[in-house]
């Protein structure tokens, strides 16, 4: 007989979750490595601090500009060439640079991983940079910004962070103005900058053994000069501002509220993490959800959690709604936050919640890419394969005094907001 779905007292219980995770050192670099032979698959994930931070104040954008052309052609290889080797051997290679952190990964056969290796090698060691490539990948770049600006989503979000952090790195974006500014010999000395041995981070998993990751991370990264890149400028606490109107015609507005989090090493994270969970996460069981979207129906969506840059923790939220129902969605929004402030979650909403972050953590390591992404940023984080073992026991631990006294500081300052639209009544 089939035990009835909704029975979970007939379920067996849950495995205890664990990755069997090795940590390498090799040279300057430290690598996390997940072996599994089951298939013939390698991801591998590798970041430096810097990206943006290393963006001179009249240069906003060159590393992202950079990094988009790192598999634009290397060495002998042209663009066409260069994609042409990636795509006949299977191999998906990428670089990025995001606000804190600049990266490169890539996937490939375990028989392409010599390739593999070479072409990310390449990459990075003699990056072409030739004038028709970097004029199509700036033109990209710049259509991209000027999307971002003209919509109200992306100009919320620009708006938040050049509000939130004034004179920082962080608080900075790119303009068309600013990309289109930046010459190929700015684009190699950020590359020159940034692209070291030391202080590179790796997560690998998949088809390889600790022995050939060591061969493997020698290999690759050889040709980098050995200095760690220059270190990310400490991020001070957010501002203080009034709410912010960022004028664009559209029929919605959309909404970006934030404040301060813990950091990553305070006692109180997970409970935090519990607590925005309850407020604000994704699917129809948090609070914002049920109560602007469902009872009011003032949303499509809303939503809210952590984000961390330059080793700080920034609570974040966004929402859309209509012009004209802005400052009421606004106003029901700080309610259900001041209320979650002040009492805390209920019992049945702890449970919920640890049960859902518990249950999901697996879905986070599913296969190789995902592993050497979750590695990577693990180590972002400054955790270690012993905090991650322990995550579900300190969850299941938490009671409804740890998360109520963790949603407190969600009442430590007003939210601030930023609102890209035609609001009106704002």
């Amino acid at each position: 007989m089939i035990p009835n779905a909704t029975d979970t007292a007939s379920l067996p219980p849950r495995a205890a979750f664990a990755l069997p995770i090795r940590v390498i050192r090799e040279g300057g670099i430290t690598a996390w490595l997940v072996e599994d032979q089951s298939v013939p698959v390698v991801s591998l994930e590798w970041s430096w601090q810097g990206g943006a931070a290393l963006d001179a104040p009249e240069q906003v954008g060159r590393m992202a500009l950079a990094f988009a052309m790192l598999t634009e052609g290397a060495g002998e290889l042209n663009h066409l060439a260069f994609t042409d080797a990636a795509r006949d051997n299977g191999i998906v290679l990428q670089f990025g640079a995001g606000r804190d952190t600049a990266s490169g990964g890539f996937r490939a056969l375990r028989d392409s991983l010599p390739e593999a290796v070479r072409l990310a090698k390449l990459a990075m060691t003699a990056p072409r940079l030739d004038a028709p490539d970097l004029d199509r990948v700036r033109a990209r770049s710049i259509v991209a910004v000027r999307q971002a600006i003209e919509t109200p989503r992306g100009a919320a979000n620009r708006a938040f962070w050049a509000a939130a952090y004034p004179g920082h790195p962080a608080g900075r974006s790119a303009t068309p103005d600013s990309l289109a500014a930046i010459p190929r010999e700015a684009l190699l000395q950020g590359l020159s900058a940034q692209l070291r041995r030391d202080g590179v981070l790796v997560g690998a998993a998949g088809a390889i053994t600790e022995d050939e990751l060591r061969a493997l991370l020698r290999e690759m990264f050889a040709g980098l000069p050995a200095q760690a890149p220059a270190p990310l400028p400490s991020l001070p606490a957010m501002a203080d501002f009034a709410p912010v109107v960022e004028h664009r015609p559209a029929p919605q507005s959309s909404v970006m509220f934030g404040q301060e989090g813990p950091l990553p090493d305070d006692p109180r994270w997970e409970a935090t993490q519990v607590a925005l969970r309850i407020l604000g996460g994704s699917g129809f069981s948090s609070r914002l959800m049920r109560q602007v979207r469902e009872e009011r129906g003032l949303t499509y969506g809303i939503g809210a959690g952590l984000d961390v840059v330059f080793g700080r923790a920034v609570v974040l939220g966004q929402a859309s709604t209509d012009n004209a129902r802005v400052a009421e969605m606004l106003g029901l929004t700080r309610e259900i936050w001041a209320r979650m402030a002040a009492d805390g979650p209920l019992a049945s909403e702890l449970e919920e919640a640890v049960d859902y972050l518990n249950g999901t953590l697996p879905l986070q390591f599913s296969d190789s890419r995902r592993i050497a992404g979750g590695l990577l940023s693990l180590m972002q984080n400054n955790r270690t394969p012993a905090w991650l073992q322990g995550r579900p026991a300190r969850l299941s631990a938490l009671t409804v005094a740890d998360v109520a006294a963790a949603a407190r500081q969600f009442g430590a300052s007003p939210l601030r907001v930023v609102v890209a639209g035609q609001p009106v009544g704002l």
